[in-house]
């Protein structure tokens, strides 16, 4: 018996349907095309996030305070090393290999956040990076857990657990410094004053400003719109900093009687800038990556061949 090919409308429908039935995509499901560049574009774009993320912390292994706080160091880079992995695997179930996606980003076809363009100056920065960038990071990839492409879904449990262990650490380092002596806690200040506006500016353009962000909300990519998850995190950051004495660097700051904060707009000028490519660190940061990917080529050269050896 013959069987009808499907139109290209009939599968779309069928897509749709079962998106908005809360079914999961599967990577051998039909899918428009524009949905599958979405995806591979913001899975790619997480997982160069989660490695180049990897180096300002890096810097800070020999220079960590006590044993203790380098050996949780260590750990939260293994992690993040470790949620590259996982999130190139879930790309590469889209039909695009680790070594395109890579070469991609060396090329500057393919971003990472923009947030770690910027100098971690001071051990505090590790304080902040882990309280302020992690902390947004987790506001974003809670709702991930429930996009709706699997391999992207299933990732996503995972890290948003080790990123939460990421968080406290990073806000204990910031509590430690702001019960020491009064450098310390201008340290931390100062490290607060330098990445408040950088996380702020993960969240991406305001909504009216971000083209892909409609379809990824219907298609349920994204669950939450950019200006939804950021005053998520501002409304729950504030407090927490204020609980340990330090002041977000914004005058414009005003409680709402909704239990909400009004505050000052980012500086989209600079957003800009440093997503182009012109932000303080953005050559160093490929370059380093692009160093350090040739430096090992050998490494997988050889385990590719003792891998076809065992076969």
């Amino acid at each position: 018996m013959e069987t009808t090919k499907k139109s290209e409308k009939e599968l779309l429908l069928e897509f749709e349907e079962k998106i908005n039935g809360e079914q999961k995509i599967e990577p051998l499901d039909w899918m428009p095309e524009e949905y599958r560049q979405h995806l591979i574009r913001q899975i790619s774009q997480h997982a160069h996030s989660e490695v180049i993320g990897m180096q300002p912390e890096g810097n800070w292994i020999t220079r960590a305070p006590s044993l203790k706080s380098k050996k949780v160091l260590l750990a939260k880079i293994q992690d993040e090393g470790g949620h590259g992995l996982y999130l190139y695997s879930a790309a590469e179930t889209l039909g695009v290999t680790r070594d395109q996606f890579i070469q991609w980003l060396h090329e500057g076809k393919s971003k990472y956040a923009s947030v770690f363009n910027y100098a971690a100056l001071t051990w505090a920065d590790m304080g902040a990076i882990g309280w302020l960038v992690d902390g947004a990071a987790i506001t974003n990839q809670v709702s991930l857990q429930r996009t709706s492409y699997g391999p992207y879904s299933r990732a996503m449990v995972r890290i948003c657990k080790e990123e939460s262990f990421h968080q406290r650490q990073g806000y204990k380092i910031m509590q430690n410094m702001m019960e020491g002596t009064k450098d310390q806690q201008e340290m931390a200040q100062d490290a607060l004053n330098r990445w408040w506006w950088p996380a702020l500016m993960m969240f991406g353009p305001h909504d009216g400003d971000s083209p892909r962000t409609n379809l990824a909300m219907k298609w349920k990519i994204k669950r939450e719109t950019n200006d939804q998850l950021r005053e998520k995190f501002i409304n729950k950051t504030i407090p927490q900093a204020e609980l340990i004495g330090l002041k977000v660097p914004d005058s414009n700051l005003e409680l709402l009687t909704d239990g909400t904060y009004k505050h000052s707009d980012i500086n989209w000028d600079e957003f800009w800038q440093v997503v182009n490519g012109n932000g303080p660190c953005n050559q160093q940061r490929l370059a380093h990556h692009i160093k350090v990917h040739n430096d090992g080529a050998w490494v997988r050269e050889s385990a590719m061949l003792t891998s076809l050896i065992e076969e």
